[in-house]
């Protein structure tokens, strides 16, 4: 499993997603979970943003598992 850890949230920041979380019935650590995953599936990774990733010169490019299409380019 991979961490995070987020430093200098504004003020008020953490209240409100502990707030959020027992709306939810969740842990605080649950809810940020979701949160950034939710936020994350609005859009598939570029080319260009795998790319520039500083942790992208280890991974095996696989089109299909991340959402890209393969297309030929006409010249």
């Amino acid at each position: 499993m991979e961490q995070i850890l987020i430093r200098n949230l504004p003020h008020g920041t953490k209240a409100a997603l502990k707030a959020r979380a027992a709306q939810h019935r969740r842990s605080a650590e649950a809810e940020a979970r979701i949160i950034l995953s939710q936020a994350l599936e609005s859009g598939a990774p570029t080319l260009v943003d795998l790319l520039g990733m500083d942790e992208g010169s280890d991974f095996e490019f696989e089109p299909d598992r991340l959402g890209l299409s393969i297309r030929d380019i006409e010249l």
